[in-house]
């Protein structure tokens, strides 16, 4: 599902490669809306695109022209949001509705403007991931008052002016990225411990199980 940054709420200490893997594709599958995920095996990384901006303000042009009133909240986040920082070319964008499980109040209006329910994690935040195509965009759905929504920001803008904590994550995320994950989002949740390393140190408190 990409940018959340610590899944579920577990703590990396509990997970191992051999469990993370198992338990991982079973959820996936499980949270899964429509044709099961794909399969990959690499993760591909591209420099720093000074056109990501643009494209989250096109997104964002078709995201409030569908919902209206009803965006709460619509921040760009995830590694294209953090200028000079490798990432996949594909924009995490997190949006605040009033009520996720209310699905008949904003996925019907954004599949009218070519976005597609991907993921639906009820034990997760509520959240829902949409897919958009035209600029791709990963369009995760959260509920008002979510602590996930705002974890993301600090550690968004904490890579922003933290060039020590940006190059490390930078290294962490070429690191992974040169191995072979069944699904991309085996390689995001291998990111966890580094994640945490780095919201500790943007004040964010450790995040119990």
């Amino acid at each position: 599902a990409g940018a959340g940054l610590l899944r579920r709420g577990e703590s990396t200490a509990r997970r191992g490669r051999r469990t993370l893997r198992a338990v991982d594709e079973e959820q996936i599958r499980a949270v899964t809306v429509g044709e099961p995920p794909p399969t990959y095996r690499e993760v591909v990384l591209t420099e720093y695109d000074p056109e990501w901006p643009r494209w989250f303000e096109h997104a964002e042009k078709q995201i409030r022209g569908a919902l209206g009133d009803a965006v709460m909240q619509l921040d760009h986040v995830g590694s294209t949001a953090v200028p000079g920082l490798a990432a996949k070319p594909l924009i995490d964008i997190n949006l605040v509705v009033a009520d996720t499980t209310d699905e008949a109040a904003y996925v019907l209006k954004l599949e009218a403007a070519a976005y597609v329910l991907r993921i639906r994690e009820p034990d997760w935040y509520e959240h829902r991931l949409l897919r958009g195509y035209d600029p791709p965009v990963n369009l995760h759905v959260f509920p008002a008052g979510c602590e996930e929504v705002d974890r993301m920001l600090v550690f968004r803008d904490h890579l922003r002016t933290n060039e020590a904590d940006r190059e490390l994550y930078a290294r962490t995320k070429r690191e992974l990225a040169a191995k072979e994950w069944k699904y991309v989002q085996n390689y995001a949740d291998a990111k966890s411990e580094v994640v945490q390393e780095i919201l500790q140190r943007a004040g964010v408190p450790t995040k119990k199980c």
